[in-house]
Formats: structure tokens, sequence, C-alpha cells
């Protein structure tokens, strides 16, 4: 990592299982975890002791006001991604969001015109983007070696929690296949094909009314498809793969989290393979580029703003499809 001339401070929003996961991360990589915040004091300082962390506040509004942040990392249940990205950039603090993004695309459309606004940076943790073996791949294919990108593939299966109480069965959470677990191989064929000019989509329900599976066929420019599958009621391989017409990527178990990958040609040819070992959970790489940004300015090319709103807008037109809405929703 460069070496920086004013560390900068983070401050965690909210202290559930994937904050924990991020603040571990942070701080093994050596960046400032200055606060937490939550709406519970004694939460709060729970979370700050186990993680090192020296100052907690019981509300977000403390959180987003104290001096020693600099960048608040949002990490509330999807539903209040808006409201507490709003009140840290009203704040004047940069921004990095849990994925999903938002709940809604206009959710998401409000959080960026306001950071526009303030002339701040926001940035979704879709960690996947910053990993060093997304690194490679985009720099695989921008060398010509697949040939013309034909499809993509991809699937997030895992067996999850059946307790109807659980976060992951809530409706009005936000919670279920779709934006739990789908937003990864949506994204990633944002990523590798850019949006989508066609969306087919089927699901099947639980009792809760969430979403437990979701297969998702789209087209890109040029006719090129992209498959997926989320599933949170069945564990599975969670491999994926880039087609082209000189080659393919086969990307190994679990293709979202740091892992290895193999090139090989149309007869079966092995031509590259990538294994990189990353410490920790690997969600150091996306900070790295959150401090970047707030230190040079711009927009992230690997996680631009607009595509973040663009995929959420895409994920409403998949729950269009398949008739899925959230309590609350016009």
């Amino acid at each position: 990592m460069q070496t920086m001339t004013k560390d900068l401070g983070w401050g965690i929003l909210a202290t559930g299982w994937i904050a924990g996961l991020f603040a571990q991360d942070l701080r093994a990589a050596g960046l400032k975890v200055a606060v937490v915040g939550s709406r519970s004091l004694d939460n709060a300082q729970a979370f700050a002791e186990s993680y090192g962390i020296a100052n907690a506040h019981g509300s977000y509004e403390e959180l987003v006001a104290d001096p020693a942040v600099d960048i608040v990392y949002v990490a509330t249940p999807h539903p209040y991604h808006v409201t507490a990205a709003l009140l840290a950039l009203d704040a004047g603090k940069h921004v990095m969001i849990e994925k999903p993004f938002a709940l809604t695309g206009s959710d998401a459309r409000r959080i960026v015109e306001r950071a526009r606004e303030k002339e701040l940076v926001v940035l979704e943790a879709m960690w996947t983007r910053f990993l060093p073996h997304m690194a490679r791949i985009h720099a695989i294919i921008g060398s010509g070696t697949l040939g013309d990108l034909l499809s993509v593939s991809a699937e997030h299966r895992q067996f999850l929690p059946v307790d109807p109480k659980h976060r992951v069965n809530a409706l009005e959470l936000g919670s279920g296949a779709l934006l739990d677990l789908g937003i990864y191989p949506i994204s990633f064929a944002f990523d590798i094909l850019g949006a989508p000019t066609s969306i087919k989509a089927s699901a099947r329900f639980k009792e809760t009314g969430v979403d437990t599976e979701v297969a998702v066929i789209m087209e890109h420019e040029g006719g090129r498809i992209s498959t997926s599958t989320a599933v949170m009621n069945c564990a599975g391989s969670n491999v994926a793969v880039i087609n082209g017409s000189k080659a393919r990527i086969e990307i190994s178990s679990i293709w979202y989290t740091p892992t290895s990958f193999r090139v090989l040609g149309q007869k079966n040819e092995l031509i590259e393979e990538f294994d990189l070992t990353v410490s920790g959970r690997g969600m150091q790489f996306q900070a790295f580029e959150m401090e970047r940004l707030v230190r040079e300015g711009g927009q992230s090319a690997l996680m631009p703003p607009s595509q973040s709103v663009a995929i959420i807008e895409t994920l409403d037109a998949i729950r269009r499809e398949i008739g899925l809405s959230y309590p609350g929703e016009a």
C-alpha cells in the first residue's frame, strides 16, 4: 500500500455480521477504524471491544457527526441503506454502502444524486470487483485471449437459516435469494458483459413471502448471454464461467471470494492458471479503493455509482418479472 499522508478514519454504521468481517479486515490491513455506531449503545460498545475500536456511539447521528470519521461504512439491513447513506452524506462524510447498494432503483438514484451535490465519494461495497483474481481476469479479457465474449454463467447457492423469524426470511428487510445472494452474479454479469438489453426470470417463494430461488437469463449487447442462479435453501458449488470464442475462464469455488481460476482453450488445453493467497477475507481491497478515491477524487472505474444504480434497477426489473415486492412499495 502507498505511504499515506494522513490516516483516514472509518466509521462503522451498524454492528451485524458483515460489519464485523469488514472491521476485522480493515484493522488487519492497517487501516484506521475510528468509531462504531449502533442504535444501541450496548451493541456499539460490545462491537468496539471485539474489534479494538476506540470510540462507540449509541446512535447513527452521533457516529456521522464524529470528527474522527472521514468515511462511513453502511452495514444496515437493505431498506435502511438510503436513510443511513443520506444521513452520512449530509454530515459531510464519504460513504461506502454494503451491497445491494439500495433496496430500489429510486433509493439508489437519491444516494448518488446527493453524493454528487455534496461532492463526496460514494462506493458500493461489492468486494468481489476489487479482488486480485478479478483484476487478472479483466487483463486477460482485455488482451484478447478469450476472443469474442459469448456468455457468462454464475451461481450463488447457500443453505441459509430456515427459521421464519431469521433476518434472511424477513420480507420487510428486503431479504431473500435475489438481494442477499443474486446481487453477486447479477453484478458479475454487468462487470463482464455490461448492462442487459432484456431479462427473463423465474422464482420460487417461501411461506414468509421471500424468494428462495431465482434463475435469471439476460441478453447483453451483441446477443451475448448471462445466466445466473441464486438459491438460499440448497448449498452448491458456487463456480462461474466466462466463455469466449477462443477460450474460457473457469473461476473456482467460491468464485466471488478470493480464489483461483483457469484459462482453457477450445480443446481444453491449459493456457493459464491463477492462484494467489490473500490475507483475511479480502474485504480490504475495496477499502483501499475507497481511500484512494477520497484522496484523489473521481469515481471508481471498477464500481462506478452509475452502475450501482443500473444494477439495482435491473433487480427491480427482475422483481417485476417474478412478482416480488417489498412492504411499503408503491
